[in-house]
This record gives structure tokens, C-alpha cells and sequence, in this order.
């Protein structure tokens, strides 16, 4: 599953590139509708109680976006755990297919005030089927 990002100039530093940090919000924004597209609501389930920090990420950095770049976020299931799970995720230009970004993202779910909670039967069906 992938998402388009197109790069604006608030997105780039003095350097006229991405800024390292704004490859977070767009990793963000695949995961979110990686779900959205298996019929999964991120609010839905925060409604729920249902929270899902990165307690772990991991980025590589290979190849800085421009302004005006168009963007594919691609998210894919590594594992899925009793109360966590991890996604791959890859940042590339859609000119020229070049990747961008790698990451490895973890996420667990927790209830509001942080106590570790088990996936959601909804969400490991959606990413079962996502994998």
C-alpha cells in the first residue's frame, strides 16, 4: 500500500531540502492510511482507547527530496505481536523510483495513561491481510 506526499517550501530547510524531522510526519501519514485503506479508523480506535505510540523507530536516510518532489510512502507488515507490531516503510520518488527513506517502525497499543493493552481483533485482521 502506498501514499502520496508532494513537497511544499515550508517542508524544506536553508539548504532547500527535506528537513530530516519532516520524514516522521510522512512516515506517519503512510501508516495512517495503510490502516484507513484496510478499513481501519486511527480515530476510531483512539475513541476506543486504543493509542499506538512508536516506541521504536529506526530511519534511513539515503537520498534528500526537493521541492515540488512527488512522493510514494510504502507501508508493509513486518510483525505483529500480542500488544505491538512493526512496519516497514520506504520513501521513494516517484520521478525516478529512487528510495529516499527506509525505516522500520514499531508501534505498541496502549490504553490513555500509557498501560500496554493486546491489538485490537479489528486492527490484526487489517494488517493480517495487509502483510
Amino acid at each position: 500500500m502506498s501514499a502520496e506526499i508532494r513537497i511544499y517550501y515550508e517542508d524544506t530547510d536553508a539548504g532547500g531540502v527535506v528537513y530530516h524531522a519532516n520524514y516522521l510526519g510522512y512516515l506517519e501519514r503512510g501508516r495512517t492510511e495503510f490502516l484507513r485503506d484496510r478499513g481501519v479508523s486511527v480515530r476510531e480506535l483512539a475513541d476506543a482507547g486504543c493509542i499506538f505510540p512508536v516506541v521504536r523507530i529506526e530511519i534511513d536516510y539515503r537520498a534528500p527530496a526537493v521541492l515540488d518532489d512527488l512522493l510514494r510512502v510504502e507501508t508493509e507488515v513486518v510483525r505483529a505481536g500480542k500488544s505491538s507490531f512493526t512496519l516497514r516503510q520506504r520513501i521513494v520518488k516517484i520521478a525516478d523510483s529512487k528510495v529516499l527513506v527506509e525505516a522500520s517502525v514499531t508501534l505498541a497499543c496502549v490504553r490513555p495513561g500509557m498501560k500496554a493493552r493486546r491489538l485490537p481483533l479489528e486492527l490484526l485482521n487489517a494488517i493480517d491481510s495487509g502483510s
